[in-house]
């Protein structure tokens, strides 16, 4: 892997596959800007990994609140070549909607709407970055996308955002998913990371052309063990990390995973705007990415131009 160093901010490094993708940027030469709800927590688990302080500036930025994203951005003084929208929450077992300060349910108001505003928010900075490959990452989910057979399972239902009637009607209680429908938490996050990738694609035809930015998203393959589930049932965690490094041979360890995400902020390979970057359900030895079919909801450009104008009116930019 080739490339100029820069500086980057990645939101979520307090473990998973952010703290790897810090890891192996900052192995490239880049600067790491980190963001997170616990600066100190981010903190420690760089230490843990051994990452250079020097190369790291750790801020405050908690995705669920649009108020606090805002405060974070105004506090930022570096400069910013590329961002990764790495964060998420998922809580399946959630009875009832958890809300965010804003009253919007919380799955999609940390991985949708917080990252929707930071990239509104980082534009300018991001256009007038000199770097020769200025990037905007996003972290999309095979659960998404129903071109490929972990977008199929119904369980709790496939990712589907209607008619998006729930935006359309401001998103507030009792109104918990996009498409105005019943609650499903599992739902809720399938939901999200479609609205994740959705964006990308809205973002590379609206901006790529008049600013030079490249607009990818991007799934390292299954990360079985992230601390992303640490909020499914306890069986779960030992029987589907099992499943995936057994069974379907899809299995990716965080160290991997982190390192395809700096694959797709540094290096030259990938600067192709407009592509949902993956390795697939089946790893293999010397496995290389391809550009992934996304389905018809995440790229009909009507579905995408209503989720930009309903999340520009909902975060309020």
């Amino acid at each position: 892997m080739t490339g100029t160093p820069g500086t980057v901010l990645i939101t979520g490094t307090t473990s998973g596959v952010g703290l790897n993708a810090t890891k192996a940027l900052v192995n490239l030469g880049w600067k790491v800007i980190t963001a997170n709800r616990s600066p100190q927590r981010a903190a420690g688990a760089a230490d843990s990994l051994g990452i250079p302080k020097d190369r790291l500036h750790h801020v405050l930025m908690d995705l669920g609140d649009l108020d606090n994203v805002r405060a974070a951005v105004a506090q930022l003084s570096d400069p910013i070549d590329a961002l990764v929208c790495n964060a998420a929450v998922y809580k399946p077992k959630l009875k009832q909607p958890e809300r965010s300060p804003q009253g919007y349910e919380i799955s999609m108001a940390t991985n949708h709407f917080g990252h929707f505003l930071l990239v509104q928010l980082l534009l300018d900075r991001l256009k007038a970055s000199s770097h020769p490959s200025k990037r905007v990452v996003i972290l999309g989910t095979v659960t998404a996308n129903s071109k490929e057979l972990g977008g199929k399972i119904p369980i709790p239902a496939p990712a589907d955002l209607g008619d998006l009637s729930g935006f359309e009607a401001g998103f507030q209680a009792p109104i918990a998913m996009a498409s105005g429908k019943a609650f499903k938490p599992g739902k809720a996050y399938k939901d999200s990371k479609l609205c994740n990738m959705i964006t990308t694609q809205e973002l590379h035809r609206r901006l790529h052309q008049e600013t030079g930015l490249t607009f990818s998203s991007l799934y390292p393959g299954c990360v079985a063990d992230t601390p992303l589930f640490r909020n499914t049932p306890k069986a779960f965690q030992t029987i589907f990390p099992w499943f995936q490094k057994n069974i379907t041979g899809g299995y990716v360890s965080q160290a991997l995973a982190g390192e395809r995400v700096a694959q797709v902020v540094a290096d030259p390979d990938f600067a192709e705007s407009g592509v949902h970057w993956s390795w697939g359900n089946r790893q293999k030895k010397d496995g290389r990415q391809f550009s992934q079919e996304l389905s018809d909801k995440a790229t009909d450009p009507e579905t995408a131009r209503r989720v930009w104008e309903l999340s520009m009116k909902l975060v309020g930019a």
